[in-house]
C-alpha cells in the first residue's frame, strides 16, 4: 500500500469521477470521515474525506489487499458510530429526569 496526503477536496472529486466506485464507507457528517473505494483501470484506491484530519489517497497492491481495507474500514467506522451512539444514549437519559419530582424531597 502507498499513501500521499491530499490537500483539496476538489482533487479527490477529480480522482473520483474519473474511477468506476466500488464502495463508500462512512459519512462526513456523522463520522467526519468518508472513504470512496475505487478503481481506475489497474489501480485499487481509497480515497479519504476529513473534517477534522488529513485527506489521503491510498493505492493497494491487489485486489485482495483492497478488499481486506474496506473490511477495515468498516469496521473501524461502525466502532466510532458506536461510540457515538452510546453517548447520545447518555444524553437521552439524562433528558428523562424530572426535576419537579425533587423539588418536593427539600
Amino acid at each position: 500500500m502507498e499513501e500521499i496526503e491530499i490537500y483539496s477536496w476538489t482533487t479527490l472529486d477529480a480522482i473520483k469521477k474519473a474511477a468506476d466506485i466500488i464502495e463508500t464507507v462512512g459519512d462526513l457528517h456523522s463520522d467526519h470521515q468518508m472513504s470512496v473505494f475505487c478503481v481506475i483501470e489497474d489501480d485499487y484506491l481509497e480515497l479519504c474525506y476529513s473534517d477534522s484530519s488529513a485527506n489521503y489517497l491510498r493505492r493497494y497492491e491487489d485486489e485482495e489487499e483492497f478488499e481486506k481495507a474496506i473490511e477495515e474500514r468498516k469496521e473501524e467506522l461502525s466502532e466510532t458510530s458506536f461510540e457515538d451512539d452510546d453517548y447520545e444514549e447518555d444524553f437521552e437519559e439524562d433528558e428523562e429526569l424530572d426535576l419537579d419530582d425533587e423539588s418536593d424531597e427539600f
